[in-house]
Order: C-alpha cells, then structure tokens, then sequence
C-alpha cells in the first residue's frame, strides 16, 4: 500500500495553527542536522540557534514565552515541510522528525479498565490469539467489565484483590491496574522513536499484535508538564501474553515507537484539562481492504495523566533530560480479520493513522522491525552534529 503523504489537511488539528505547535525537523544545508521547529502561520522556522535540542527548549521555565520570544530562522512553509517527509523525501529539503531528542522515552502501562482486561486474557491465554475468545468469557464472568469504578489503591480496590485471588483470576496486570502503583516502563532508548510518515516495525517471529493509540506528554526534568503529542506504543501481544519477562522484546524493537506529528504547548488555546478529556482515534486499513476503526477517551483513564507523571519522577528516579511519557490506551483490538475467533494482527503495508481534533494525526505504515529503515543516529551521532554545527 502506497504511505499516506503528509498534508496540512491530514495532520495539523482542526484548529490549524491557532496553538503553539513545536517539533523537529532535519535541516539542510553546509551542517545539516536535526533543529528544533516551531509552526507559525508565515511557516516553519528554525529554532536551534536559540534552543539546540527539543529536550533544552522544554527545560525553560516557560517554553511557551521563550518560542514565542525566539525570532528562529525560516526555512520553508508548513506545506512544504509535511510534503517532503516520508521515503520520497528529497534530502536538499527539511523533512520532519518525531518531536523528541534527548528525553528518555517512557510508557504507562494498563491505565484503562478495558485493556487491562485484555492483558489479563493475554496472560491466560498464553500469547495464544486462537484461545483468546474463550478466555476472554471466562474472565468477564469472573471480573466482570466494571473495573473502570474502582480507584486504583483504594479500599474497594483491595477488597476486589481478594475475591480475585480467590477465585484464581488474580493477574500482574490488576496489581498495576488497580493496585496503589501504576506500570511505568522505558518504552524505547533515547533518540530511536520514528515519527509521521515514517514506517512502524513489527517484530518478524510476533504472529499477534496490534497498534496502541495513546497521548503523551513533553515532560521536563522537574517534572513540568509542558506540552503533548500522540504516539503508538506498538505492541507484540503474543510475546508479552507468554510471559512478562519479555516486555521489552515485546515493546522496543526497531521503529516500534512512533510519536507526532507535533508536540501542542499548553497555552491559551490548550491546557491539560483538554488532555483529560480528549479523545484518540484511530484508523487502520489494509491491503487486503481490511478496516479497523477505534476510539479511546481520556476520560476513562483510571489514573489522571499528573498522578502518572508523579509516579515517573521525583526522589526515586530523575531525568535531566526530561522525559515523553505514553498514558496507556483503552483500545486493545478483538475484530476478527480472518478466521471467527482469530482476533486483529497487523499486516505488512497496513496504514495506521492515530489522530485527536487538538493534536494532529499521527500516520504511519506497518513493516517488519528488520525491514524498517535502521536506527543509526544515536548520541554520538547527535553530540558530533551539533559541536560540528557550533550548537553546543
């Protein structure tokens, strides 16, 4: 299937420009490198000799203030920018990059009642999509649907762990669920995310996964929230279902982790109470004129995203770079694609598109991790691009 190409119309919220939308591009030129950007209605413009990384821009005190201070260097319009991204980019052009660089990449783990649920059926199931379907009633008629009323660390919440162990349905995946503390994992190394118009990789041994449309927040190293954006937290459920332990084959492979098209500062026009109540769409379509369809709505998270990026940074753990946080999903895919009980699992060539009316779209086309461009600009790479570009 031929990649989505990038348009104003298909990837900038409804809203277009009215918010302050940052991101990164790769500049071309004598030094040619990665710079920060910043969208504005006369274009994109350059923001690296005032910032040289997202991760130094997002530790200001007001990153908001400081972009709207910084004048940056003009180097395209946004039709420009989101046309010349994606494998018929032509490299005497800016091309856009996933908006992330030196923050560490983390992931909150079943954080929606609905999708806990599918871990638990994972778990029983053995990573087994043939026996999904029946586990899958056995376990509703043990837990139920209605774990969405039950506050994680809250006395009903423990109450519900005994009957459960009772019952010989108690799970990993409840204990983060609705236990007192969530699931944060590093979702993927620093610098290895993959952005819009870009490829997602699939593990070539997985035989069921599925794409995990999610919000993630631009956090900084004090634990300021400062920004969002979308990703997809890219799933193996086969892998994951077989045993925990291979969380990370099951999560960081090559391009697994997509994050775009833009990071949304929060300002006048947007605030983190829009986060709590946004919803996330998702698209998928196949070769095979499969279509999967999908919605997850914030308003259902069980933990809020502040108490989440609490549970991430503080005495315990620091990161001076900041961190890209992913909020969990609700959205764990049951429609059959072939065979009656057979469940959803990508293809090659499938077109993920993961959208929100104030965030953009996020799209990206499925293939083989080992097949997807590899990841080669590390940090090394970065540090000697931007001593070389006299940014440091």
């Amino acid at each position: 299937m031929t990649p989505v190409r990038l348009t104003c119309e298909n990837t900038l919220p409804e809203d277009g420009l009215a918010g302050t939308l940052i991101g990164r591009a790769w500049v071309p030129g004598e030094f040619s490198g990665p710079s920060p950007v910043v969208l504005r209605e006369n274009g994109v413009f350059d923001l690296s000799d005032d910032f040289a990384t997202l991760s130094e821009l997002l530790e200001r005190d007001s990153p908001l203030f400081a972009v709207r201070q910084a004048q940056g260097r003009y180097i395209g319009s946004v039709e420009e920018l989101l046309g010349n991204t994606g494998s018929h980019a032509d490299p005497g052009k800016a091309v856009l990059l996933p908006p992330v660089d030196l923050q560490v990449i983390k992931a909150a783990g079943v954080t929606f009642a609905s999708s806990m649920i599918e871990r638990v059926i994972e778990e029983q199931a053995k990573g087994d999509a043939a026996k999904a379907e029946s586990v899958r009633r056995l376990v509703h008629e043990a837990i139920g649907d209605n774990l969405r009323a039950i506050k994680p660390g809250s006395p009903e919440s423990v109450r519900l762990k005994g009957v459960l162990i009772k019952q010989g349905m108690w799970s990993q995946y409840l204990e983060v669920g609705i236990g007192p503390d969530a699931e944060i994992f590093t979702k993927a190394p620093v610098l290895s995310a993959v952005g819009s118009g870009s490829q997602v990789g699939i593990h070539g041994k997985s035989e069921w996964n599925n794409p995990e449309p999610e919000v993630v927040l631009a956090v900084n190293s004090r634990g300021h929230v400062h920004g969002v954006t979308l990703g997809n937290d890219v799933n193996l459920r086969d892998f994951e279902g077989r045993s925990a332990l291979l969380l990370s084959k099951a999560k960081d492979n090559n391009a697994s982790c997509a994050i775009g098209p833009f990071i949304r500062l929060f300002d006048e026009t947007f605030t983190i109470d829009d986060v709590r109540n946004c919803v996330v769409d998702l698209h998928v379509q196949g070769d095979d004129d499969f279509t999967l369809q999908g919605s997850s709505s914030m308003a259902l998270i069980s933990r809020d995203p502040l108490d989440l990026v609490a549970q991430t940074v503080g005495g315990d753990h620091q990161y001076p770079d900041g961190f890209m946080l992913f909020l969990g999903t609700l959205f764990a895919p049951t429609q059959d694609r072939g065979e009656p009980g057979s469940g959803f699992t990508h293809k090659q060539g499938d077109r993920v598109s993961i959208g929100s009316s104030l965030l953009g779209t996020l799209h990206n086309t499925v293939t083989y991790s080992h097949e997807a461009a590899p990841w080669t600009f590390g940090l090394r790479a970065m540090m000697r691009n931007l001593a070389a570009r006299g940014l440091l």
